[in-house]
């Protein structure tokens, strides 16, 4: 640890190191139709040790039902009628499981092209993706669209494992001329790490022992990869954050001037003593004290939840967001973000939506859906109209009130917000704020407005 960095530095960098041993992975996998993701995803549960023997006893026993000697190992994972009716993941299915080294949460998302929102809300917040390939086919257009997702939503890992490499006799020469290919279309769409991996989930090869059919191959099985792949960032990097959730304000005959503001913070490090700013006010105070769990601490970070007391007593409410003065980013009502369009009602300029940005929800307008991106050639098609189920484009929207939003390049968490329907609150986009490689010329007129969402 280098002598330059300040106290509270130090306790944020030694709280990483300190947690590095039972440190937790969110991944996801993907990947196309019958590429065997949920048998890969079995197959590490089942290896690991990680399936309770009911669990296991219940699918040798659907197995049996379905004429099949050997237990079907994707049956841990594919829960719904209809996927076990059809052999195919159609939901995201949760997982979670440990070993000594690590603890996991594991989303298995649809490979269907239909089912690209689900792969979307699986993948937003892992730190890893695993892109399933069938060693018989290759790099085939749903392979290039994950590709695009992960590379879309800052994936910070992508493993390409190919798979079924039992049925074309463990050629290396096969797995070489995959890996070149993905890694060349990945690298291409800015995707920082790529890990190829020959397995065969069907036999448990380089899953998680190492395989006595590929010798030629002296890299990690899939679960070392995932034991060992670096998790997270040092809070201290990133400017501080801080969702205001819930304001405390016990006015008993013990407390009764107390006013602390409780949340969870989304990145960074807060220190007793720093100047803040209050957004989207501007308003600026001092930290006097930070509670953690009911201890009083000079220091906290990302991801622990606090309340925070400030030296002044400023008006600041649920949505508000506390930052460091010397680091605060810009509010504005005029957001361009990309987008997924998760919802089967489409969406369209001049829709009238709810943005959910960390803690706080605004009334916003839809003024232009600029392009629409086809993920297999990363085409753009300007001026669409509108947004179906599963489309992902540019928008441009106008908030009634002031965000403080980052750009998703710097920060997944703050960079990122929901569209709802403000009828019903149901969700009806994904976005993410800036630029990004879908980004395409704006173009259109903004929409006139009435009824008190002209903003």
């Amino acid at each position: 640890m280098t002598s330059n960095l300040t106290s509270g530095e130090q306790a944020a960098a030694a709280a990483v190191e300190r947690s590095a041993a039972t440190s937790q992975l969110r991944f996801a996998t993907a990947g196309s139709v019958d590429d065997g993701k949920s048998t890969l995803v079995g197959r590490l549960l089942h290896d690991s040790k990680s399936v309770l023997a009911d669990q296991l006893e219940a699918v040798e026993h659907a197995s049996r039902s379905r004429g099949q000697e050997a237990p079907d190992l994707a049956l841990l994972t594919d829960g719904l009628r209809a996927e076990r009716e059809q052999g195919i993941t159609i939901d995201v299915a949760y997982r979670y499981f440990a070993t000594p080294k690590r603890r996991f949460i594991l989303a298995d998302t649809p490979g269907h092209v239909q089912y690209t929102r689900n792969m979307v809300t699986g993948a937003s917040t892992a730190e890893l993706a695993v892109v399933l390939v069938d060693a018989r086919n290759g790099v085939v257009e749903q392979t290039r669209r994950h590709a695009a997702v992960a590379a879309l939503l800052r994936v910070p890992h992508v493993v390409l494992a190919v798979n079924k490499m039992d049925l074309v006799d463990y050629a290396e020469p096969v797995f070489a001329a995959i890996a070149e290919e993905f890694t060349a279309y990945a690298a291409s769409l800015g995707v920082p790490e790529i890990v190829a991996i020959p397995i065969s989930a069907l036999a448990g090869d380089n899953v998680v022992t190492p395989s006595a059919n590929m010798d030629w191959y002296g890299g990690p099985t899939v679960l070392e990869h995932l034991e060992s792949v670096p998790v997270g960032t040092d809070p201290s990097q990133d400017p501080a954050r801080f969702p205001v959730q819930y304001v405390i304000r016990p006015q008993t005959a013990e407390h009764p001037d107390f006013r602390g503001y409780a949340g969870q913070i989304a990145s960074g490090v807060l220190r007793v003593g720093d100047a803040v700013s209050v957004l989207p006010s501007g308003r600026t105070s001092t930290i006097t004290g930070i509670d953690a769990l009911g201890a009083l601490v000079d220091v906290a970070w990302a991801p622990q939840s606090v309340t925070v007391t400030l030296a002044d007593d400023l008006d600041i409410s649920r949505g508000d967001l506390i930052v460091p003065s010397d680091h605060a980013p810009q509010t504005t009502q005029d957001v361009e973000a990309t987008v997924c369009h998760l919802h089967d009602r489409p969406l369209r300029a001049g829709d009238r939506v709810l943005l959910k940005h960390t803690t706080r929800t605004v009334k916003a307008i839809v003024k232009d859906i600029p392009s629409r991106l086809t993920l297999a050639d990363l085409s753009h098609h300007p001026a669409p109209g509108e947004l179906a189920a599963n489309d992902i484009g540019r928008v441009v929207l106008r908030t009634s009130e002031p965000l403080a939003l980052d750009t998703y390049d710097d920060s997944r968490r703050t960079g990122s917000f929901l569209l709802i329907d403000p009828a019903d609150g149901t969700t009806l986009t994904a976005g993410m704020a800036g630029d990004s490689f879908a980004a395409s010329a704006k173009g259109g007129e903004a929409a006139e407005d009435d009824e008190g969402w002209d903003f």
